[in-house]
């Protein structure tokens, strides 16, 4: 068969071990989704009513915004970090892979920049919007 040793064989070939932190990252979020989801739900279903008024005095709580603005950060973190997974494994143009890529993570950033600017607004307003 020849071609060298094995170990020459193989080498820049195989786990590089770079993606297990992409990995672990994002089934931690995953988890993060799930509980804080949990407790959105079960906060919305113990609301009174779900008019503009009772929903935005129960998000001007600092118990209740701090997990909210948990929730957005994380949710646009999980979303980031598959759409990268997605986007490295079918756009093979390297120049179209950069920019598709530099358009998520914009995407991702502002969006929940937004998201926290919105939660942080009502919060700080004292729910009087």
């Amino acid at each position: 068969m020849g071609g060298g040793s094995h170990l020459g064989k193989v080498r820049g070939l195989g786990a590089a071990h770079g993606g297990t932190h992409h990995w672990t990252v994002q089934r931690f979020t995953a988890v993060g989704n799930l509980l804080l989801g949990l407790w959105l739900f079960i906060s919305l279903v113990m609301l009174p009513s779900f008019d503009h008024w009772a929903v935005t005095g129960w998000l001007a709580q600092p118990l209740v915004a701090v997990p909210m603005i948990l929730f957005i950060a994380n949710v646009f973190n999980h979303l980031r970090l598959g759409l990268q997974v997605c986007i490295e494994d079918y756009v093979h143009d390297e120049g179209l892979k950069f920019a598709t890529l530099l358009a998520l993570n914009f995407y991702a950033i502002g969006g929940a920049v937004l998201g926290i600017f919105c939660v942080a607004k009502i919060a700080f307003a004292g729910g009087s919007l």
